[in-house]
């Protein structure tokens, strides 16, 4: 686990304690870039880092208009299926 910590040169160590007692202020460095190791007896057991920078697939409204057809009977049940549903 010590070699996960060499692929984050920046990382900043901090004990596992130290960690659960300001997690919300760790979050928050990790919001603006900033990494941690979170180690325990001096071992790494965690690395907290923000997520890799993709970029957002968007989606545009009306993208797939003209492409996606209902069959005509689309919600037309036969009288089999009607009966199956109401328990007849």
């Amino acid at each position: 686990m010590a070699e996960q910590a060499e692929t984050l040169p920046t990382a900043t160590r901090v004990g596992v304690r130290e960690f659960r007692g300001n997690f919300s202020g760790f979050m928050r460095q990790v919001r603006q870039g900033a990494s941690f190791a979170v180690t325990s007896r001096d071992h790494v057991i965690a690395l907290i880092q923000p997520p890799p920078q993709a970029a957002p697939a968007r989606r545009q409204a009306g993208a797939l208009r003209g492409k996606i057809r209902m069959a005509p009977d689309f919600d037309a049940l036969s009288p089999e299926e009607l009966a199956a549903i109401e328990g007849a």
